[in-house]
Parts: structure tokens; sequence; C-alpha cells
């Protein structure tokens, strides 16, 4: 069992930047892959970036060059640096736990966190 906690979130103006904090506990944290989803308000989850067991990463297009994903196993915590904010990156985040060894579907992760809003003004 991986829980997982959220936070770092909050209102901040287009162009700004937030660090997002996804704190781990349970299981041994480093043999997941560590990935960051998102959902607005009528819309379906959707991937944004993972960080893999081997400390390799990925991106959605949509964040690609903006948003940064890393880990620190010491602390079993994993970030998300997102800097250049865009209104439409206004969403609910969600950081998630799997064992797939490629996982950008909300279907291949196991365990989830409640979630952190970010808001965007233009």
């Amino acid at each position: 069992q991986v829980q997982l906690v959220e936070s770092g979130g909050g209102l901040v103006q287009a162009g700004g930047s937030l660090r997002l904090y996804c704190a781990a506990s349970g299981r041994t944290f480093s043999s997941y892959a560590m990935g960051w989803f998102r959902q607005a308000p009528g819309k379906e989850r959707e991937f944004v970036a993972v960080i893999k067991w081997s400390g390799s990463t990925f991106y959605a297009n949509s964040v690609k060059g903006r948003f940064t994903i890393s880990r620190d196993t010491a602390k079993n915590t994993v970030y998300l640096q997102m800097n250049s904010l865009k209104p439409e990156d206004t969403a609910v985040y969600y950081c998630a736990a799997g064992r797939s060894p490629a996982p950008v579907r909300p279907s291949q992760y196991d365990y989830w966190g409640q979630g952190t809003q970010v808001t965007v003004s233009s």
C-alpha cells in the first residue's frame, strides 16, 4: 500500500510559477513510477508528467519545456515545478504511483493522492 499526499497548489497569475509536492509513504517508493495528472472542471483527467523508477522523465506536449518533474528518494517526495503558467493550466493536480514501465494513462496507476488545486488567473 502506498499513501500519497499532494501540496503546493494555489492561485497564481499567468506567467508565474508554482511547485507541487507529493509526499509518499508505505511500500518502497523508488520501485514505482510517479506521475502527475490534472483534471479541469468538465474534462477528463489528463497526463502531465511521469518520472520512472530509473529516473527518466516524460512530459505531455502541453507542458514540455515549462514543467519539470523530479524525485527525492531519501525524502520519498516527488516534485512538479511549474513555470510560465497559463490559464489553461488551471486544474486539480493529482499525484499517482504505478508499477507499469511507461505509465501515461490513469488506468496504469495503482495509487492516487487527493489532489491539490492550481488556479492561474489571466
